[in-house]
């Protein structure tokens, strides 16, 4: 990934956390001098942006390290994060039916992982699903970056 690719630092408040957290995540290059970069990774934490998203980063001396700055355009994608609450259940089980619904994830441990909604995917039949398991009282979910066409898509 390395002439490609980038690793840019995110530094954000987590509501997840309920702290100041630095995330880094892989960026495809757009334009190195105008620091012009495009999010390929899905944010662990909740900042206001999701994959395809493209933003400005600069270099900074302190952090040393390409910092993002401010989003410029946005893909249209979701992220959406899912906490497992049932001791002992397998996230994988939910993590491949998402999958067969064109919806990527990315675990970070037993009990949480996050989702990618590309833009095209009707978001009322994902949220649909994810409601059947919180009713269940499986998973939690929260909505961080919540896509205006996805937010449209609940509303028809």
């Amino acid at each position: 990934m390395a002439e490609t690719h980038a690793k840019i630092l995110f530094r954000y408040h987590s509501d997840v956390l309920d702290e100041e957290v630095v995330e880094t995540m892989w960026s495809e290059i757009i334009d190195l001098e105008k620091g012009i970069y495009k999010l390929d990774s899905i944010p662990f934490y909740g900042p206001l942006i999701a994959t395809d998203d493209i933003f400005y980063a600069k270099y900074d001396e302190n952090d040393e390290a390409v910092v993002y700055k401010e989003t410029i355009s946005i893909s249209g994608n979701s992220i959406i994060q899912v906490v497992i609450l049932k001791d002992d259940y397998d996230k994988e089980i939910i993590r491949e039916k998402l999958k067969l619904m064109d919806c990527l994830s990315e675990g970070l441990n037993e009990k949480y992982f996050v989702v990618e909604i590309k833009k095209d995917v009707n978001y009322s039949v994902v949220k649909f699903f994810l409601n059947e398991y919180f009713e269940s009282e499986i998973l939690d979910f929260a909505e961080p970056c919540l896509s205006k066409k996805h937010n449209d898509d609940l509303l028809k």
